[in-house]
């Protein structure tokens, strides 16, 4: 029987990741897979480039990693001189990694002898910026999978748990290990998948773990001193499990587009209704 430890979505945070190999080390697996974004947001990237490379994990690309291998190149679209953490992030990991990076696939498709095949995507198959989220109706679900093969498929980029049949696909996504977004802090999310003829079998999985080495060293690299408005929402997602950055977006385009990205903008927006501004599938947990 084939023993998967699944992972997404660790966005540079390594006690997390530390906390979910430590786990995962006592439940015999035979292979660590990883469903992209590994760096961004978190303050270690490279650390935790590090730690899957040394643990042999298979891994491929999600969105962040595009934005590693875009950055300052010709094919950068031309909005993302908006964002702000690009330099951060390069500025963490450069050419060196840059290029391993470059070398990681897309998508996987896994075929171990003894379960049907999986195929591993970040987002929707061929989309990775596309989620496959909870809430998705099905006829969505099922036309985004049109065309795949494997019935089987292993995705992330929502940052939500999820393991639904929909048509003739089974989805399993572990949840985000570094931004958990379900409203539950200081928790990393991972799946254990056991194989066999008969299909994937999926035990969601998630842990404490102690998340002062991560906004100590957002503190020692002076994050939000040098990165302003968007760093300190950046802090905030990882202290309260919420969207934040993308939720003080849609807030800003309706009520001050163009304005400053300033404190005045950011206080406004902590008074307004977050809720608002959150897509329904981040609800989760809501009080």
């Amino acid at each position: 029987m084939t023993r998967l430890a699944l992972l997404a979505d660790i966005h540079g945070n390594l006690p997390a990741l530390e906390a979910v190999l430590a786990r995962v080390d006592a439940q015999a697996v035979d292979q660590i897979v990883v469903a992209g974004d590994v760096i961004n947001w978190g303050p270690f990237s490279a650390a935790v480039l590090e730690r899957i490379q040394e643990r042999g994990c298979v891994v491929i690309r999600g969105n962040n990693e595009y934005y590693l291998l875009q950055y300052g190149t010709a094919r950068m679209p031309a909005h993302w001189r908006d964002y702000e953490l690009l330099p951060w992030l390069f500025g963490q990991l450069g050419d060196c990694w840059r290029r391993e990076v470059a070398c990681w696939p897309d998508e996987l498709s896994l075929r171990f002898a003894d379960a049907p095949a999986l195929r591993v995507v970040h987002g929707a198959p061929g989309d990775h910026l596309r989620s496959l989220h909870p809430l998705l109706p099905e006829t969505e679900l099922v036309a985004l999978l049109d065309g795949v093969d494997e019935l089987f498929v292993a995705t992330a980029h929502s940052h939500l748990p999820l393991d639904r049949r929909a048509g003739r696909w089974q989805v399993i996504n572990p949840g985000s290990v570094g931004v958990p977004l379900d409203g539950r802090p200081g928790l990393a999310r991972y799946a254990l998948l056991e194989g066999s003829p008969a299909g994937w079998r999926v035990e969601p999985r998630c842990l404490r773990y102690d998340p002062a080495p991560l906004f100590a060293e957002f503190e020692r690299q002076r994050f939000v001193e040098q990165y302003g408005i968007t760093a300190q929402l950046v802090v905030e997602e990882f202290r309260q499990a919420r969207l934040q950055v993308h939720s003080f977006n849609q807030w800003r385009r309706r009520y001050c587009p163009g304005s400053p990205l300033d404190a005045e903008a950011l206080a406004q927006f902590r008074a307004a209704d977050i809720w608002q501004f959150t897509p329904p599938e981040y609800h989760i947990g809501r009080g």
